[in-house]
């Protein structure tokens, strides 16, 4: 009895000086890394006693809120040169900056049938809107538009564009049926490997520029030691293995 009143003593001393080294890491996060996002920071959370704040955005107006003083301590971007540049300017810890995923477009629709797993709809022309996320803020728009350019449709589809703020409201503008089809992140589209509903054409990689996403240490998170782990955790086994899981290369 006496040693399992000291064992439940233990456990409980531990999770008090668990709890008190604990910190709150708050994390800018791109809109299409939404999904495995809260996944990995739940099983952080759990793992590591720290707890997370994520705030989901375009990656360029993330990073327009960093550079006016908002109080993150880790960036996620949709992008690699703008957590470079975060570094650059002092504003992230240089060398702290990696690869956590490559993302992947793909082609979308709600309606079942419409797109035939090629670019053939593109091509012909037989919708009345297309939804894309801005490419001056949303790095998967900019690879939309290399796509349309390189298939050669861009000049014949640009005025049937309806712009998304990010990915993600690019994707409810095609859910909605306010745009026929959208150029979304494939982690949007898939579950546990499979399309979840509708039709898609995911885009080969070759037709734009590798969308490489990279996560970098702010200068607020420099003494945070939950920031520092999160980091850390992003590179494990087990998030690895959620971020693959959502449609991500690495």
């Amino acid at each position: 009895m006496k040693h399992l009143l000291k064992l439940i003593a233990f456990k409980f001393l531990f999770a008090v000086v668990l709890t008190a080294q604990a910190e709150v890491v708050r994390v800018a996060v791109a809109s299409n890394f939404s999904a495995p996002m809260k996944s990995i920071a739940s099983e952080f959370e759990k793992d590591t006693g720290h707890r997370i704040e994520l705030i989901f955005g375009s990656s360029g107006k993330l990073y327009a809120q960093i550079v006016n003083g908002a109080p993150f301590q880790v960036f996620l971007s949709a992008d690699s040169s703008k957590p470079a540049r975060l570094e650059k300017e002092g504003r992230a810890l240089t060398g702290s900056r990696f690869t956590y995923a490559q993302g992947a477009l793909v082609l979308w629709s709600a309606r079942p049938g419409l797109i035939d797993e090629t670019d053939t709809l593109l091509v012909s022309g037989q919708f009345k809107r297309l939804a894309i996320a801005n490419e001056r803020l949303a790095p998967y728009g900019l690879a939309a538009r290399e796509v349309l350019e390189n298939i050669k449709v861009w000049a014949q589809v640009k005025d049937k564009l309806v712009m998304g703020e990010n990915i993600a409201q690019t994707f409810q503008f095609v859910s909605t049926g306010n745009a026929d089809v959208g150029f979304i992140a494939l982690s949007q589209a898939i579950e546990a490997g499979r399309l979840q509903s509708g039709s898609a054409w995911i885009v080969p990689p070759q037709l734009h520029a590798p969308i490489q996403q990279d996560a970098v240490l702010l200068e607020k998170g420099r003494d945070n030691r939950g920031a520092m782990a999160l980091l850390d955790y992003l590179r494990s086994d087990k998030a690895v293995s959620l971020i693959r899981s959502h449609g991500y290369r690495l």
